[in-house]
C-alpha cells in the first residue's frame, strides 16, 4: 500500500492530468472537502468539483509536501487560464489507502474577479 505522501502526490498528478478515474480511486466514498470556493460531501461531489476547476487549471507547482502520520500538506503555486498563479495549501487526511478529508484555503480574489467579469 502506498503511503500518505505518494497518495497526495499521485492526487495532485492526476487532477493536473485530468485523470478522474484515478482521482475516483484515490478518495474515500465518504470524502469532504472544504475549500475556499466551496464544499463537496462524498466521492462524486468532490469528483464534480475537481472536473469544474480542471477547466481553468494549466498546472499544479508543488513547492513543498510535508506528512506527518496519516496527514500531507501541499503547498503548491495553481496556474489557472484566469489569473496570476495562485499560492495554495492543501491538508489531506488519509485512511486505509484513501483520501477522506481535503481541506483547501488560498486567496481567491484574482479567480473570482475573473468570473465576474
Amino acid at each position: 500500500m502506498n503511503t500518505p505522501e505518494q497518495i497526495s502526490e499521485q492526487y495532485f498528478t492526476a487532477w493536473e492530468a485530468g485523470d478522474f478515474d484515478t482521482l475516483s480511486g484515490l478518495l474515500a466514498d465518504d470524502v469532504d472537502f472544504v475549500g475556499t470556493l466551496g464544499r463537496a460531501a462524498g466521492k462524486e461531489e468532490c469528483l464534480r468539483g475537481l472536473r469544474g476547476m480542471s477547466r481553468i487549471v494549466e498546472r499544479i507547482e508543488v513547492q513543498a509536501r510535508v506528512a506527518d502520520g496519516t496527514d500531507v500538506i501541499t503547498w503548491f503555486n495553481l496556474h489557472t487560464t484566469v489569473a496570476p498563479p495562485t499560492p495554495t495549501a492543501n491538508w489531506s487526511h488519509v485512511e486505509d489507502g484513501k483520501i477522506t478529508r481535503i481541506r483547501v484555503t488560498f486567496d481567491p480574489r484574482a479567480i473570482l474577479a475573473e468570473r465576474n467579469d
